[in-house]
């Protein structure tokens, strides 16, 4: 029987994970293996797609899904439960599988771009299923952080709260929103990037552009920049994983 993969969010036509696994699937000779982008326009509609779609195996789950996922799941793994967000989904012997590599590819791409790691405080821009993982990566490379949202309830700072003084004391800056991804790609995040200097780390989850205006306008201050792209592939790995063991 066919072995269906494929990803789920609000937004998918964006996504290169179609790409990447057609393209595994084709060099490892796994004809009976499809990845597809599954549009859902709320997350009440996954019901009928695991009902509709016959072989389905796995699923990557990305924006705004990868919290509102979890009821719809059977059990968690201690990663997924502990941070709060699910990006990848397993299925097998009926039941559902929920699973979280976000955090694993964030610590292991941030751990060999960033080489000196002491005296470095971070700030998260948004507060999601994405912040979330990134949030357990850095507790575990022990680098404090404060999150950055327009609702003061949910983040420590709003992005009214940005000055000189906080860009200043944070030199990692990290965007888990999807403000600049593909097609909306003029949008960024409003932070005071004249502040940004050559001593700043500035990481940018979204691979959609290469170059979003986050990390262009941090370029043009000299900053150092990382999009998500490193940090896809390593999630695709990890769930081919998860999908085969």
């Amino acid at each position: 029987m066919e072995k269906v993969f494929g990803l789920i969010g609000s937004a998918v036509s964006h996504s290169f994970s179609k790409q990447y696994f057609d393209e595994k699937f084709f060099r490892e000779g796994l004809r009976d293996h499809r990845y597809e982008l599954f549009q859902l326009n709320t997350i009440n509609e996954l019901e009928q797609l695991i009902k509709d779609t016959k072989g389905l195996t796995g699923l990557n789950v990305t924006l705004p899904y990868k919290e509102q996922v979890i009821p719809f799941l059977d059990e968690l793994s201690p990663d997924s439960r502990k941070i709060g967000a699910v990006n990848v989904i397993k299925f097998k012997d009926g039941k559902r599988y929920g699973y979280n590599t976000d955090a694993d590819a964030f610590y292991e791409t941030l751990d060999r771009w960033m080489p000196e790691k002491s005296n470095i405080t971070a700030l998260i821009l948004g507060t999601g299923g994405s912040s979330k993982a990134v949030q357990e990566a850095l507790n575990r490379l022990g680098i404090p952080f404060h999150l950055v949202s327009r609702n003061k309830e949910k983040g420590q700072f709003t992005y009214k709260d940005l000055n000189a003084q906080v860009i200043k004391e944070h030199r990692l800056i990290i965007n888990t929103t999807p403000l600049g991804m593909h097609p909306d790609t003029e949008s960024y995040p409003p932070i005071p990037y004249e502040h940004i200097t050559k001593n700043h780390w500035v990481y940018d989850l979204i691979y959609n552009p290469a170059r979003t205006m986050f990390l262009q306008k941090a370029e043009m201050r000299d900053a150092h920049i990382k999009n998500g792209l490193e940090m896809l592939y390593l999630q695709a790995e990890k769930s081919w994983n998860i999908w085969n063991r």
